[in-house]
């Protein structure tokens, strides 16, 4: 059976709503887009590109993370991770978008999504990171599919927007497998539930 890795950046009251621009995503208002720009480092840097370097497995994106992904990665030409992302395989959960999706190595799931992703996870090969994508990771994670979370947690409170454990989930016991705390303050946690 494959793991399924949510890789997520989030501020310290758990929002991880547009943390690269600020045009990134403004749903429901939401002003403070880019806010962990200030917080890049040599290790936020190497842990953010490990999902896209790391050997074999894929990528499970959400409609909107995907279309903003599309919109912006292919373009820059002048970074080491366009290459790793168009070159990794991505999945895509989504009601709306229909085949062939406009981004190569791009498949589009089928169906039910945490049944399409949990159908990924009975091959041996199939290890998955999710980026951003936050309802698809609400879907994922009521469905108890998520073997691990790699959390870079910014020393820093919105006090509004999306946040990656929302209000009415389910409780959750996680346990800390490592750790590491960038040079700006980020602690980079990897858990796994009990």
């Amino acid at each position: 059976m494959s793991k399924l890795t949510v890789f997520t950046i989030l501020t310290l009251d758990g929002v991880m709503q547009a943390p690269a621009r600020p045009d990134e995503d403004t749903h429901g208002g939401f002003t403070h887009g880019g806010w962990a720009i200030p917080y890049a480092d040599a290790v936020t840097g190497s842990m953010a590109g490990q999902p896209m370097t790391s050997p074999g497995g894929g990528i499970l994106l959400g409609r909107r993370t995907y279309e903003d992904f599309f919109e912006v990665w292919p373009k820059r030409k002048d970074n080491p991770f366009t290459d790793a992302l168009n070159n990794r395989q991505k999945y895509v959960a989504s009601r709306t978008l229909k085949e062939p999706l406009p981004w190569v190595n791009s498949t589009l799931l089928k169906g039910d999504a945490a049944a399409a992703v949990a159908n990924l996870k009975k091959r041996d090969d199939m290890n998955l990171v999710v980026l951003g994508s936050g309802d698809l990771v609400q879907t994922l994670m009521r469905a108890n599919l998520v073997d691990e979370y790699v959390l870079l947690i910014h020393p820093l409170v919105l006090g509004s927007g999306r946040r990656l454990f929302a209000d009415g989930g389910s409780p959750q016991n996680l346990r800390l497998v490592d750790s590491k705390v960038s040079t700006t303050g980020v602690v980079v946690g990897t858990y796994r539930p009990s």
